[in-house]
């Protein structure tokens, strides 16, 4: 069986950017690897968006840039600006592409179907599979977009629609989300923060109908993608010479589902200490911002009805200070700012209950 120094199991957007780091600085010349994924064929299946608060690898998977998003509510809604962190959407099909062509030309580097193949005994292990088996009474953000394409032009382009909360609740949180790509074409997505419920997952229905609610009669369907994002840590046993990455590496913001550039952070993070990578502190988001999330999780999960709005006070703030904070990179005084704009009274008992 064959050994390697390091082993990445999981051949998703975790594993395959931290791949990437180490070799773009030759953290691999001399060092072997190998990517443990069981697909038999890489192409599109995601769409990771966020503000650009840092910088990154992959600028030219970048399906488009926005300076403006809306939010909207039953009640009211604003458009809000961000030139300072432009919100980005990442095409994963362009992102495997850029990715395995790289990897492809360092033989140090091997895909492998399963683990069984390698004998691990010496190896280290970045582990980026979460165990969610057993956790379907916590809560989740899952989704269904769709990309579409319209006979005539109907989006504006310069704008993302980031929460649109005015449909149906159903006693949880659910917002639509469209990002327009062109004046003709926009993945268009159905999002939920719930438990698990079948009885929410009607997506295609739901997709339908808010299509027929913004007017648009003809149109194609180019793509389809679905997920769930685990809105809580699974705890791992420390074992040694094994560090996980990723969602399994607790790198998804619980408040909000993002993780692309915490993913990013985390693979610069572990080139930069990787020859002692096992002693190494381990890296996580913040301190501040995991005590702030489950605070919020718990108001979100005992009053789902109150999240639309507040949502929407949160953007009351400078909205830089908001994008910031929901973005790991905020001060105190910005998220004093955040933190004032809030029911203070929900927020205060959710802490001591």
């Amino acid at each position: 069986m064959r050994e390697f120094d390091y082993v990445v199991i999981g051949g998703g957007c975790a594993g395959l950017s931290l791949a990437y780091e180490l070799d773009i600085h030759q953290k691999l010349n001399n060092k072997t690897l190998a990517i443990i994924e069981p697909r038999e064929e890489y192409k599109r299946d995601k769409t990771w968006s966020f503000w650009k608060v840092a910088p990154h690898n992959f600028e030219d998977c970048v399906k488009k840039n926005w300076k403006e998003f809306s939010i909207k509510t039953s009640s009211g809604s604003k458009i809000i600006k961000c030139d300072s962190f432009p919100y980005q959407s990442i095409d994963s099909g362009l992102f495997y592409n850029k990715v395995k062509h790289r990897l492809g030309k360092n033989k140090n580097i091997k895909f492998f179907k399963n683990i069984n193949e390698l004998n691990t005994n010496n190896s280290f292990i970045f582990n980026s599979v979460p165990s969610l088996d057993g956790f379907g009474s916590n809560l989740w953000q899952h989704f269904q977009g769709i990309e579409i394409e319209t006979t005539e032009k109907f989006f504006d382009d310069k704008i993302v629609n980031l929460m649109d909360f005015d449909c149906d609740q159903r006693n949880n949180v659910h917002f639509f989300y469209v990002l327009p790509f062109s004046k003709n074409k926009a993945m268009i997505e159905t999002t939920w923060l719930s438990k698990e419920d079948k009885s929410l997952k009607d997506y295609d229905s739901q997709t339908k109908s808010y299509i027929n609610r913004l007017g648009i009669k003809d149109y194609k369907i180019n793509f389809k993608e679905e997920g769930a994002i685990p809105l809580f840590h699974p705890k791992y046993k420390k074992e040694k010479n094994k560090i996980n990455i990723g969602t399994a590496g607790g790198m998804t913001r619980l408040s909000t589902g993002y993780t692309f550039l915490n993913i990013q952070e985390h693979s610069r993070f572990i080139r930069i200490n990787l020859e002692n990578i096992g002693n190494t502190k381990k890296y996580d988001i913040g301190k501040k911002y995991q005590f702030l999330d489950q605070i919020f999780l718990k108001v979100l999960k005992k009053h789902p009805e109150k999240m639309p709005g507040i949502f929407f006070k949160m953007f009351g703030a400078s909205y830089d200070a908001t994008i910031k904070f929901l973005s790991n990179k905020s001060n105190f005084f910005e998220d004093l700012s955040i933190i004032l704009k809030m029911p203070k009274w929900i927020f205060i008992k959710s802490i001591f209950n």
